[in-house]
């Protein structure tokens, strides 16, 4: 059984300020956020999915699905999206050592930077995500330093967990989700069966409800990376 919270407490976040959790905003925003991608097949569908509403998301890619997948990553940067950096190779950060972590994430950065076709990503924010949310106070500060910014979440839709229903997947999200939410879904072949179901549901209620899915980037959260 997870300990892990649907909805992140507001104590968490405060222990982290340094962190972004979500988004303050009055305006009915909500960022989606889709991690481990680069996926055949299941990434190409996200994106779809995401233009049927005129959504724009942000994906953090691992470095070695870029690599194996440059054209679907492409894809990506041609819809408009965000990039965001998630390790080179997927790596734990309560596990792994502080050099051998930076050299990893620097992997992935090559693989975004070579891939990206000329795109001026440069000019937007240099987005982190550590895999399973796991990262030291000492990585953290590193990666800071580097000017990353490192985004974690307010919801998390537990798509890749086997025991989370597709309905319970969808219920996670809705139930959760407020203005300037950032939510956690996956474009990996584990979660695919739950997120396929919740990710088209999601759009359709809160489109309907009045809201529009931003990217994280310069131009919607300025007032977050200054």
């Amino acid at each position: 059984m997870t300990l892990t919270p649907i909805k992140t407490p507001l104590v968490a976040k405060k222990m982290f300020p340094n962190f972004i959790w979500d988004i303050s905003t009055n305006e009915k925003f909500i960022y989606l956020t889709f991690d481990d991608g680069p996926t055949p097949e299941i990434t190409n569908w996200v994106l779809d999915t995401l233009n049927t509403y005129q959504a724009k998301a942000t994906f953090f890619c691992i470095g070695k699905n870029i690599e194996n997948h440059p054209d679907i990553f492409q894809n990506i940067i041609r819809y408009g999206h965000a990039i965001g950096n998630h390790t080179h190779n997927h790596v734990k950060g309560w596990k792994t050592k502080a050099e051998a972590y930076l050299q990893n994430v620097d992997l992935a950065a090559s693989a975004i930077n070579k891939h990206s076709n000329n795109t001026p990503l440069q000019q937007k924010a240099k987005l982190f995500r550590p895999p399973y949310g796991q990262i030291t106070p000492k990585l953290g500060k590193l990666l800071l330093a580097k000017d990353y910014k490192i985004i974690m979440w307010d919801v998390l839709s537990f798509d890749w967990d086997y025991k989370t229903t597709q309905q319970d997947c969808l219920e996670n999200v809705i139930s959760k989700t407020t203005n300037g939410s950032i939510v956690v879904f996956h474009d990996s072949i584990k979660a695919s069966k739950n997120m396929q179901y919740a990710l088209p549901k999601t759009l359709e209620y809160f489109s309907k409800n009045g809201y529009s899915f931003k990217s994280l980037d310069f131009k919607h959260t300025a007032e977050q990376y200054q």
